[in-house]
């Protein structure tokens, strides 16, 4: 599998943001890409307005997944990304969707919410119920994460023991005191113990890190991005999962269960 990390700084106005979008799926899928992942919450954001991702989440039908879906069709490419969905009463759902020839073919409610570092995200959204599913792409089984999940592995360790090949965690990870270390310690440590490959995309810009990258299973990192805005690719290969799961199998010899979700 060819996978396209798009790396960018989420702008107030949902169209400029459909705009970036649509520009990195033609440049993921010209460059023979099969799967891009974008980052987290990337319809709107605004450091000094944090209930604007409440005010600007649409449907999955609105008029920004739409614009994708029709670019979609023409594109042998699939697409993972979130976006704030309206849920009952005041709050959002922070969905994360699966794209493909125009249809929506997965989608994930994110779990666990960032309440933490100073910040509330469970102000402004309501938390999934529901375990990620797979998502099947170039031969290959796509595991869905998004952003604070990294720092769970019981998650991680579920879709692993469920097959996924690969974990995507679409992210908008906070800057901060050695946030950059964490980012990188809990992305080599879910692809390690899990022994997939693990590709985390990070929103850059004022607020967050950016430092996108794609570790495989057994701990190299293989590609990743600055702070700036960027198109990365990386090339995954099932015979590396194999190899790792051959002289680390770890998957085969754990003594707990399969985490499930309380």
């Amino acid at each position: 599998m060819k996978i396209a990390m798009g790396q960018f700084a989420v702008r107030p106005v949902w169209e400029d943001n459909a705009r970036v979008c649509l520009d990195l799926m033609r440049r993921a899928a010209e460059a023979g890409a099969d799967l891009l992942v974008l980052p987290e919450g990337i319809l709107a954001r605004d450091i000094a307005d944090p209930d604007l991702v409440r005010r600007a989440a649409q449907p999955l039908d609105g008029p920004f997944m739409t614009q994708l879906q029709a670019l979609s069709r023409g594109l042998d490419l699939t697409v993972i990304m979130t976006v704030h969905t309206p849920a009952a009463g005041e709050r959002v759902w922070n969905t994360q969707v699966a794209l493909r020839r125009g249809e929506i073919v997965a989608q994930y409610r994110k779990l666990h919410l960032y309440d933490a570092f100073s910040m509330q995200e469970s102000v402004n959204v309501v938390p999934g119920d529901e375990v990620p599913p797979l998502v099947p792409v170039a031969g290959m089984r796509v595991g869905m994460m998004t952003c604070y999940d990294l720092r769970f592995p019981e998650l991680a360790r579920r879709l692993a023991l469920d097959g996924a090949d690969v974990l995507v965690v679409p992210s908008a990870w906070v800057k901060g005191p050695l946030k950059e270390a964490h980012w990188s310690v809990l992305s080599t440590a879910r692809a390690l113990e899990n022994t997939c490959y693990v590709a985390a995309v990070g929103e850059c810009g004022p607020r967050n890190i950016g430092a996108s990258l794609v570790v495989d299973p057994l701990g190299v990192a293989i590609a990743q991005a600055g702070e700036q805005e960027a198109l990365v690719f990386a090339d995954l290969d099932p015979a590396r999962i194999a190899h790792a799961r051959d002289v680390l199998p770890v998957l085969k010899n754990r003594r707990f269960a399969r985490p499930e979700l309380a």
